[in-house]
């Protein structure tokens, strides 16, 4: 006997369904986020889901889409900028996409967009890297290496953060510079890496910079 789907439920699209498991994901993190948790939340059966993704993987594909829309929509890369403040702007803006989201990275983090408006915004940043003097494949790298330190940083500091104003815990800087006093260096440096991640993402931002402009040699 074939197997009937699922029937179409009229309140139902992607888009509604995707905006709903955002929101969902602030509250449960995306352990969590489950198609039968969305689907409540719809007030719908979990099956009618499946008219629209086969399964959890592809969801979050059109959820990490719906997050850079959104994110492109509040970008404000300015038409002059060169190649050190495009990285500045989209590690910037990423960063603060990201942590909009409980486990915004880990949604990000190996989801494939959907569509074709992130090459929209690629095909600029590479056209402006290579009119500054980068090959194509210096441009690649320094952009995705960029792309791939803020993806990283953001996953351990919501790690230690899920959201602004949050704080996980086992992460008392002060209770883990106790437990290691046999170690004054390492005890010391928690507060290097459990505190102020703007600071250091800032920083970390000019490392990649600087590093940028001395391997490729260009201004």
């Amino acid at each position: 006997m074939a197997t009937q789907r699922p029937q179409r439920s009229p309140k139902l699209d992607k888009r509604q369904v995707v905006g709903t498991a955002l929101r969902l994901l602030n509250e449960t993190g995306l352990d969590g986020l489950t198609l039968r948790a969305i689907a409540k939340e719809l007030d719908v059966q979990a099956p009618a889901l499946y008219w629209h993704f086969k399964n959890k993987q592809e969801l979050l594909d059109e959820m990490a889409t719906e997050m850079y829309r959104r994110m492109a929509e509040d970008a404000a890369v300015a038409p002059g900028d060169g190649w050190r403040e495009r990285l500045l702007a989209t590690g910037r803006g990423l960063r603060a996409a990201l942590l909009s989201y409980r486990d915004g990275a880990k949604v990000f983090s190996g989801s494939r967009f959907t569509g074709t408006l992130h090459a929209v915004e690629m095909e600029r940043t590479l056209t402006l890297f290579t009119e500054e003097g980068f090959t194509l494949a210096q441009a690649v790298r320094a952009t995705s290496t960029t792309y791939l330190y803020t993806i990283g940083f953001v996953t351990e500091e919501q790690g230690v953060q899920p959201l602004p104003g949050e704080r996980r815990e086992g992460y008392d800087v002060q209770e883990r510079a106790r437990r290691m006093a046999d170690f004054p260096l390492s005890a010391t440096a928690g507060a290097e890496i459990f505190e102020d991640y703007e600071r250091h993402f800032e920083e970390g931002l000019a490392l990649l910079i600087t590093g940028i402009a001395a391997r490729y040699g260009v201004d």
